[in-house]
């Protein structure tokens, strides 16, 4: 670990100086690509150096350890260090873990009411608004590009997109059915229904991520009927593609320019085929999708929120907290931060 560590700081110390050099520097798009790559080294490199710092200390500390008079002072302060030493250790091995090169992507996001009819899509509007709202508390910005509205409220389906560095990271698990247990406000006689909405979290694809054909793609036009807003469907401005080889069909309809409509409907689509190319990659090499905590299909019951109980569990990972009206309000922190623990402690175990 201390050599890749060393190679990594003698990286980060080569990075630092070309940044200096004025040809670098003349070079928009080299120093963009530096000054990246120096920061994702330089958490690394500040614990590496303390951490060198805790060894050097100890080691003159046991050197105190021959004078009698200092014996007591120093068996004091080597317990303190070698503590220290752990927890550095410890934490370098979470850093050292391979980073997801699209954790610090967009995402784009939708969401399906499922089993369960008109509350099925009640369930959907409530996820979205909990996505929503946790994506503010954040500073991420979304935007809706696609929405049908359930007949009683809610969503029979919606997509967007959430925009922010690291979106990625912290909507990655989210993936799967979520279930709902409650009375629904469309039920008169007043039981306890389970109903489910689908999930599914997609990072946004770059230019050189995945490449689209124009002679694949089939491209139609019509007239929107989302809730865009007044005049949106006076004009037949909502746009369909269909990428003809895998038959992945995508709609945006809420802009109200045409030519708007099609360049998120790209973006989605690009998004669409690059989860395709992961997922297939991943089946072929198999570890990474056994390490996953869950698959990430839609099928997969992850979460149930329990309103009666006031309860939330994730299935995968048997976490359960007793604040559901804060977690549905937009909450999300303890989730998500015991979910990426324990995708570092399996990524740990896997390497290991």
């Amino acid at each position: 670990m201390v050599e890749h560590l060393e190679q990594i700081e003698a990286r980060y110390n080569e990075i630092a100086t070309d940044l200096t050099k004025q040809e670098v520097l003349n070079d928009i798009k080299r120093t963009r690509e530096l000054s990246k790559e120096l920061s994702e080294l330089e958490e690394v490199v500040n614990c590496f150096k303390s951490y060198k710092k805790i060894l050097t200390e100890i080691s003159d500390t046991k050197e105190m350890l021959k004078d009698k008079d200092l014996q007591e002072i120093a068996k004091e302060e080597l317990s303190s260090l070698e503590e220290q030493k752990i927890t550095y250790e410890k934490e370098l091995e979470v850093l050292l873990i391979p980073k997801d090169p699209n954790d610090n992507k967009n995402v784009i996001v939708e969401i399906r009411g499922a089993a369960g009819g008109d509350e099925a899509n009640i369930f959907a509007g409530d996820l979205f608004r909990m996505y929503t709202r946790y994506a503010e508390k954040k500073g991420f910005k979304y935007d809706i590009y696609n929405a049908i509205e359930g007949d009683a409220g809610g969503y029979s389906q919606i997509e967007f997109m959430i925009k922010g560095d690291g979106a990625y990271s912290k909507f990655k698990y989210e993936s799967g059915s979520h279930r709902v247990q409650r009375v629904p406000t469309t039920e008169s006689n007043g039981r306890l229904q389970t109903s489910t909405a689908t999930v599914l979290v997609m990072p946004e694809a770059e230019e050189v991520d995945i490449e689209i054909k124009q002679s694949d793609l089939r491209i139609d036009i019509y007239r929107s009927s989302g809730c865009g807003g007044q005049g949106v469907n006076t004009t037949d401005s909502a746009v369909r593609i269909t990428h003809l080889p895998t038959n992945t069909v995508v709609t945006c309809q809420n802009e109200r320019s045409q030519i708007q409509n099609k360049e998120q409907a790209m973006k989605v689509l690009k998004a669409r085929l690059y989860e395709l190319e992961r997922e297939r990659l991943e089946t072929e090499e198999g570890n990474e999708r056994r390490s996953k905590i869950g698959t990430g299909d839609r099928a997969e019951k992850i979460r149930t929120y329990n309103y009666p109980q006031n309860r939330v569990t994730d299935h995968r990972i048997g976490y359960t907290t007793k604040n559901l009206d804060r977690v549905v309000d937009g909450d999300l922190d303890g989730i998500i931060e015991a979910l990426q623990k324990e995708d570092q402690a399996r990524k740990l175990a896997g390497e290991k």
